[in-house]
């Protein structure tokens, strides 16, 4: 069930001058600069670790504002949303409530690369955000625009060049003090909004520009590294405008799959989801493209753009002549406007016109917002720690696209990080990592600080080593217990809920693993399951349920003593069994290159001579850096998981071996020599 009923707007809206018009204080034990999907999940997190949080965003009605597509999750990021929920962050939840449109990605693959996804309603998720962080203890919610940072020689007993104190607003006010601040600047760091040939300042259209202050102290005054990266965002459509007979329609699952742990169904009934349309560019959308470069400074510059949401004229460019995929999706359930994912635009709004119009649905389709492009500075974020802590400045966190990500998902997993190790750090607490071994979040943060960026970073399953493990329906397990326990952003009800889920789920493993029968009975229990007469004299529950058509609710009905009383978790019983063997192998794996990470590498190595299963590309890199240790390979950028594997087998065995064979030549040389050098000695002079 949804466990928390959410006020309406009108009722909530009331708290916003209590908690914006003043501060009750000038003192904090953390700041959050910036309302978005990194600042939010900072500030709510901070709060949770038990800190007084202030979040400063530039207004109070764009909290939780979805800038770009309204969806939520997706392959690699919903697992990160699945992770942030298990820290007791407030994605998951708000994605149940505003959720219209919901489907699991590649669910045709296993479990493990599932990927929840869910369309969502802007303003009802608006609502939802602002509702929590309103009604969170400890928090403040202020409207201001932040000018600067109060910056002060460093505490010498702690590591850093500088020490960050608080924030200075930029309307003249007093200084804010704080132990900790965390930057959550998104887009609007030295933003600058492109349209044609036009350019403006800001962060997202509508809003503000961000100070320019801000991004000089960082880069003179604290000496740090910087980039530039741009995005872009479609134009929106108006629905009644567009001929959907002429897209394929793609509706939503039958049976809504929560993104929260807590909730056990969506506040979306199936029926009233609504659908999404799927439709192609023509070679009449190249043709477009190309006749308005000229026109289209943004896609003149030379700063990285993102490969994996390119826009339009980027994908004609790189790949001309292909046709390319449009998605026609929902702004919201009384939204009369369409998002068409796939065509991110920064032309002049006329040549957008011409452009939509050449794809057969949209051939009189209306305009109610242009597409455009954004640049903005990040921070190159191998200038922080694990925690997201800024080495060289103490007390200063950075979370989201300022680390150089793209996506809601990237961003909010960072802002939680970040809230949590701000807090602790705050409260005089040591800061916390994950390991890449144990979530979604460690990948992406050890990614951040080991490798770095060249473009916008997104989250892709196949970043991580080990997602046999890391599936999206254990998040839980791996992440609550110790959210509580450990870092102390998990409340009490949720860890509880937890604790309970993992004792069941052990029950009723063990109630399956003690469930041994010879193979004679198992074909009589369960008649229609093909059971290979090879197969060994007796078999556990837990072995049959591996097979493909064996569900838990076979087994439960076959014998309903044992397994009834677990039907609650069948769907996870089903997948831990079939992913058990694996999840085992990968646990050896997990604790060998953790007990070989400091394991040196022979720098005389010819690793394109390797005789082991290398690309090209890996071994051009690996020449190239030549890694002392394998934790140094593993955290090069282009080096796959299955590479490392291949490596320390080759080190381990291989490359000792022939060491071995060499030392004997060479020791079997050395005694064939040895007779003629005594001889050679006692000559007389």
């Amino acid at each position: 069930m949804l466990m928390k009923k959410l006020l309406p707007l009108q009722s909530f809206l009331p708290l916003v001058p209590r908690r914006a018009g003043h501060l009750a204080r000038q003192q904090y034990d953390v700041i959050v600069v910036g309302g978005g999907h990194a600042g939010t999940e900072a500030a709510a997190a901070a709060a949770r670790v038990g800190a007084e949080t202030l979040l400063v965003t530039q207004k109070i009605q764009t909290i939780g504002a979805l800038s770009c597509n309204p969806s939520l999750g997706g392959v690699g990021k919903g697992q990160l949303v699945k992770e942030v929920d298990a820290l007791d962050g407030l994605c998951g939840r708000a994605g149940d409530w505003a959720g219209i449109h919901f489907s699991i990605l590649n669910r045709r693959k296993g479990p493990a690369v599932w990927g929840p996804r869910a369309q969502l309603d802007r303003q009802r998720y608006r609502e939802f955000i602002q509702s929590e962080l309103l009604s969170t203890p400890k928090l403040t919610v202020f409207e201001g625009s932040v000018e600067d940072l109060l910056v002060s020689e460093p505490n010498p007993e702690e590591p850093g060049h500088h020490r960050v104190t608080g924030i200075l607003l930029a309307n003249g006010s007093h200084p804010i003090s704080a132990s900790s601040v965390i930057l959550t600047t998104g887009t609007f760091l030295s933003g600058s909004l492109f349209m044609g040939q036009s350019t403006s300042p800001g962060g997202r259209i509508g809003d503000a520009p961000s100070s320019g202050g801000l991004s000089q102290t960082l880069r003179e005054r604290l000496g740090l590294r910087t980039g530039r990266l741009r995005t872009g965002t479609p134009p929106r459509i108006l629905k009644d405008s567009v001929d959907l007979s002429q897209a394929h329609l793609h509706p939503a699952d039958s049976h809504p799959t929560p993104f929260s742990f807590l909730n056990t169904h969506t506040r979306c009934k199936p029926e009233e989801q609504l659908p999404c349309y799927l439709t192609y560019t023509t070679p009449g959308v190249e043709k477009v493209v190309m006749e308005s470069l000229h026109l289209n400074c943004h896609i003149q510059q030379d700063t990285k753009g993102p490969r994996y949401c390119p826009s339009i004229e980027s994908r004609v460019l790189r790949f001309p002549g292909r046709q390319h995929q449009v998605w026609l999706e929902p702004e919201g359930v009384t939204s009369d406007l369409l998002y068409p994912q796939g065509l991110s635009m920064t032309m002049p709004p006329d040549m957008q016109l011409r452009l939509i119009r050449e794809i057969p649905a949209m051939h009189r389709a209306e305009i109610h917002t242009p597409g455009y492009g954004v640049q903005y500075d990040f921070v190159c974020p191998t200038q922080l720690s694990p925690a997201l802590q800024v080495k060289s400045t103490q007390g200063l966190f950075l979370a989201g696209q300022i680390n150089g990500t793209t996506g809601y998902e990237e961003a909010a997993a960072q802002g939680l990080w970040a809230g949590v190790n701000a807090a602790r750090w705050a409260l005089s607490m040591s800061t916390v990592a994950l390991s890449r071994t144990e979530s979604y979040i460690g990948v992406l943060i050890d990614d951040l600080v080991s490798r770095g960026v060249t473009e916008p970073y997104r989250m892709f399953t196949s970043r991580a080593e080990f997602r046999a493990s890391l599936r999206p329906d254990n998040a839980d397990l791996r992440l609550t217990l110790k959210g509580f326990e450990k870092f102390g952003c998990v409340s009490a009800v949720r860890y509880q809920k937890a604790a309970r889920v993992r004792d069941c789920l052990q029950d009723a493993l063990s109630a399956l693993q003690n469930l041994t029968l010879s193979t004679n009975i198992w074909r009589k229990k369960l008649p229609n399951i093909h059971m290979s007469e090879a197969k060994s004299a007796t078999m556990t529950g837990m072995e049959v349920l591996q097979y493909n058509d064996v569900s838990f609710e076979m087994l439960a009905s076959a014998f309903p003593e044992s397994l009834s009383a677990h039907l609650e978790f069948s769907q996870r019983l089903k997948i831990e069994a079939v992913y058990r063997p694996h999840c085992n192998l990968q646990r050896k794996d997990i604790e060998r290159i953790q007990r070989e990470e400091n394991m040196l590498l022979p720098q005389d190595i010819d690793y394109f001579s390797l005789p082991v299963s290398l690309s090209q590309e890996v071994r051009e890199i690996l020449d190239r850096v030549r890694p002392s240790t394998l934790g140094a390979a593993t955290r090069l950028q282009g080096i796959t998981p299955a590479a490392i594997v291949h490596l320390l087998n080759y080190v381990c065995h291989t490359h000792q071996k022939e060491r071995r064979i060499r030392r004997n030549q060479q020791d079997q040389k050395e005694e064939r020599e040895e007779p003629l050098c005594t001889r050679n000695a006692s000559l007389p002079q």
